[in-house]
């Protein structure tokens, strides 16, 4: 693992290998209860590296089990303003140029305002059933013009589908239902999750 510091506080940078000439950046973004090491548990942020991505995880203010102590203020997970400030210093720090941005369940948190406030700065946006959606209008969603790979779980009728109704407002947006996997499909269903997101970051260009 990586610290990276900030003038505010320092959180953990958790990163796999780069190669030298990556094909996109791809930043991960963690649930609740977990940090950014699930990624590299699950074998993502390798699989990634191995396809010629640059990957990348970082944990969220406040959620930095790693070093067992809270990083970046906690209020800057509850002002809306300070989440899309968060990631833009994230992105500037890690010298990130339109990555793509993965965000499951509470992370929503962060990705969903971002994506409304600077979606311009992505290249593409992969929410896993993510908290937050019903925040914002469906004429928030329709003006995103990134392209969009929606992923959740065939059992998780709550955030799952919740969400689901307000990303597929998305022009540029698909769906993946992961059969048989609940909320935290990625981790119930690792392969059939990794061959979608392989495939959509394989058309981004």
């Amino acid at each position: 693992a990586n610290l990276l510091d900030f003038s505010d506080g320092s959180f953990i940078v958790q990163t796999i290998h780069s190669v030298s000439f990556p094909r996109l950046a791809v930043i991960f973004l963690h649930g609740q209860s977990f940090n950014s090491k699930k990624w590299e548990e699950l074998g993502t942020l390798a699989l990634l590296s191995e396809n010629g991505y640059r990957a990348i995880a970082i944990d969220l203010p406040g959620e930095n089990k790693l070093q067992g102590e809270t990083a970046l203020p906690i209020f800057l997970g509850y002002i809306l303003s300070g989440r899309v400030a968060f990631l833009q210093q994230v992105f500037k720090e890690l010298g990130l140029q339109q990555p793509v941005l993965i965000s499951s369940s509470m992370s929503g948190r962060y990705s969903i305002p971002f994506l409304l406030a600077s979606g311009e700065q992505l290249k593409g946006f992969v929410p896993i059933a993510p908290v937050g959606t019903k925040d914002f209008t469906t004429q928030q969603y329709q003006q995103v013009k990134i392209p969009t790979l929606i992923i959740y779980g065939e059992r998780d009728t709550g955030l799952g589908t919740q969400s689901l109704q307000s990303l597929q407002q998305i022009p540029k947006s698909r769906v993946v239902m992961l059969l048989g996997a609940g909320h935290a499909c990625y981790l119930d269903k690792p392969q059939e999750f990794h061959k979608a997101l392989l495939n959509f970051l394989g058309e981004l260009k």
